[in-house]
């Protein structure tokens, strides 16, 4: 029996959902920004393509400069009404609003599935680490905030559209929170329906929330270079992190997670079984994540074992369409990736990848698209299997930088400063592991790896709650995040106050 679509997953079903729940922000025919307090019938309405079988969707209402503007000058006062609330009833707001969000949890990851491919459990588990996360704050909040003030000016927001829920809300919660006003833009690949539906949710209950769509260009120069912005806080690739760098006032509150080539080293090891599930895991949501592993180092001597077990894992790896049932009755697939995020995405890894290969890359592994996980005669130019390329060459995007797609590259190396210049390859990464059997040569050799998080014989990730996320060399810039350090990035402190970061010489704050 061929697959069908889960009844009641639809892409219009899910919308008329949203539109009975917040219809102050979904009307029949477009989304809606929110700003100044209400949801207003502004900007640019445009339809969007879903990754997951070229379908139409809502897409981001897009304002201009001028609007952005108004946008900003309205967050700014209600940043002045909003950091006079006491943190109690700040709490109290947020736990309300938190309620709504897990009343709804699974229609906002029902959104994420189609607006940018996340499978059914990734989905769930980005609106619900978003949930606990700011849960976890709510409680932890008063001691952090203890001598502490809310910023100057609200916080805006640029951020990618890979975690709009965990990443995105969650920080835009936690900046409330902690006594600020919020601006984000929505991104402008995918998740605007997610985001819209949870910020009408929470502004319900007198969160001071902005949510504005349009393109980088129209709304970046004020959401970045207003002087009355507090801090930005933007998540994304180098080179549009480089374009906000130079528009960026050196002295204004800034977080920048930026991407680095993250990699896994293998030198001295033996225990392949503990591997093998690392490897496979490694594909959740197709690497498109900041904490992916698309780099393998390995010692020379054991790539026929690393061969082995590595191609035994990416063969074991799922994916197709998220919503794909063989009967009415069945849950959701457990896949390890849907789509790309664009069937252009797709495009360019094909390109690249076949061009290191004609350059002198040795193809490893290509996966196929001819899987009984779609549904009948579905468009699938979003879809791009799993690829390994063996030593790919210097001209290649795949020697220096992140695919963030389902390609791994694998570099032999011969001698441990060969292991290293191979890992730090980039200019600095957020996380880096190292397959070893000795701890104490695992120890020594984190010590001259240029990233954030090391991990021995362990994938590392961005974290939850108390746990320290940063990154070295460009793959950051500013203050670090998580636990404490998250607030502690939008809130004031004593004169002359150090933030820990990653800073060009270390700026102080006053």
């Amino acid at each position: 029996m061929s697959p069908i679509l889960k009844p009641g997953t639809s892409w219009p079903e899910l919308y008329d959902r949203c539109a009975r729940i917040a219809p102050e922000a979904f009307h029949h025919d477009r989304l809606l920004n929110h700003l100044d307090g209400t949801w207003q019938r502004i900007g640019v309405p445009g339809e969007a393509t879903s990754p997951v079988d070229g379908s139409t969707i809502a897409g981001p209402p897009r304002l201009d400069a001028a609007q952005a503007q108004d946008a900003v000058t309205a967050a700014v006062e209600q940043h002045r009404k909003w950091a006079a609330v006491p943190l109690k009833e700040r709490k109290a707001r947020t736990k309300a609003a938190l309620t709504d969000l897990r009343t709804h949890r699974d229609l906002l990851a029902l959104l994420l599935v189609w607006e940018i491919g996340k499978p059914w459990r990734l989905a769930t588990a980005d609106v619900d680490r978003c949930i606990e996360g700011v849960e976890w704050y709510v409680e932890e909040i008063d001691s952090m905030l203890h001598g502490r003030t809310p910023l100057h000016g609200p916080v805006s927001n640029i951020a990618s559209w890979n975690y709009p829920m965990s990443v995105l809300m969650h920080a835009m919660l936690v900046q409330a929170l902690a006594g600020n006003a919020v601006i984000a833009k929505a991104p402008t690949d995918g998740g605007v329906a997610c985001l819209t539906l949870a910020t009408a949710l929470a502004v319900r209950h007198g969160l001071p929330l902005t949510l504005v769509s349009g393109g980088g260009r129209d709304l970046s120069p004020v959401l970045v270079g207003s002087p009355d912005i507090g801090c930005l806080s933007f998540v994304g690739g180098r080179g549009v992190g480089g374009e906000i760098v130079t528009g960026l006032d050196a002295t204004k509150r800034h977080i920048l997670e930026q991407e680095g080539l993250n990699c896994w080293g293998v030198w001295e090891f033996g225990d392949w079984d503990a591997l093998r599930p690392q490897i496979r895991k490694s594909f959740d949501y197709a690497k498109q994540r900041c904490t992916a592993y698309p780099r393998y180092v390995v010692q020379r001597s054991l790539f026929d074992s690393f061969l082995e077990i590595y191609l035994e894992a990416v063969r074991e790896v799922t994916f197709g369409h998220p919503l794909a049932v063989s009967s009415p009755a069945d849950d959701l697939p457990e896949l390890d990736f849907g789509p790309l995020i664009t069937d252009a995405k797709a495009k360019e890894l094909t390109d690249v990848v076949d061009e290191a290969i004609i350059k002198g890359g040795v193809p490893l592994y290509r996966g196929s698209l001819d899987t009984d996980r779609f549904l009948p005669d579905q468009q699938t130019s979003a879809y791009f299997a799993p690829v390994a390329v063996l030593a790919p060459p210097p001209s290649s995007p795949l020697h220096h930088a992140e695919p963030f797609g389902p390609v791994d590259t694998i570099v032999l190396v011969d001698t441990e400063a060969e292991l290293l210049a191979a890992m730090n390859a980039s200019n600095g990464a957020l996380v880096a592991s190292l397959s070893c059997d000795d701890e104490a040569t695992a120890r020594r050799l984190a010590g001259e790896v240029n990233a954030f998080k090391f991990g021995h014989g362990k994938a590392r990730s961005r974290g939850d709650r108390e746990e320290v996320f940063g990154g070295r060399g460009a793959s950051w810039r500013g203050a670090f995040v998580g636990g404490s350090l998250l607030v502690h990035a939008v809130t004031s402190g004593p004169p002359g106050e150090r933030l820990y970061g990653n800073f060009p010489s270390y700026s102080l704050y006053p």
